[in-house]
């Protein structure tokens, strides 16, 4: 398969013998490996939210959802970023199951991507299927490109967010959410 192909010379690329007994199935186990981390592929994340929109006794209130875990890998380096998301938004006539937002994060995180780009899709994805009033998204994250390569640096947090809709406009529904997500 040329995927165990192209592993195996990467293994000739950084001087490792690919015969050694340690790296005999490595690339079948990379193959596995990577059918996770990257799954967020074979997903639709329009179809993640439809499938659980609710729109009997909806509330016109924000809706938080704070600190889900993510792992990524960076387009550039091909080398992990990780750390939580939090959502926040108004419904408009709608909301969505709760669990739907945590694999909203799943669906793009599980892709070959950019912090920024993340951000803005989860955010967009929303406004597109749910159309709430707003919505926003702060993305807190860790760069293994920036800790094991370049500058080295060892405490760096990127933060990112993406703002729409009644978080944009109104500076107190953005500061009512950052008070949920500080709390």
């Amino acid at each position: 398969m040329a995927i165990q192909e192209a592993i195996q010379s990467m293994f000739d690329f950084i001087g490792e013998d690919r015969n050694r007994e340690g790296l005999i199935d490595t690339p079948k186990r990379v193959m596995q490996s990577w059918s996770h981390i990257f799954g967020g592929y074979k997903m639709d994340p329009t179809m993640i939210l439809e499938s659980a929109i609710f729109k009997e006794g909806v509330c016109d209130e924000m809706v938080v959802l704070k600190n889900v875990e993510f792992y990524s890998m960076c387009e550039h380096h091909f080398l992990p970023f990780f750390g939580h998301i939090s959502i926040g938004y108004i419904p408009n006539n709608k909301f969505v199951g709760i669990s739907k937002l945590a694999r909203l994060v799943e669906v793009y995180s599980r892709r070959l991507q950019i912090q920024e780009n993340m951000t803005s899709q989860i955010a967009d994805t929303i406004m597109e299927v749910l159309q709430p009033k707003g919505v926003m998204v702060i993305v807190h994250a860790r760069h293994m490109c920036m800790k094991m390569r370049g500058v080295e640096t060892q405490d760096s947090v990127m933060i990112t967010s993406a703002v729409r809709g009644l978080f944009k406009s109104d500076h107190r529904t953005r500061e009512e959410f950052m008070g949920h997500i500080r709390g």
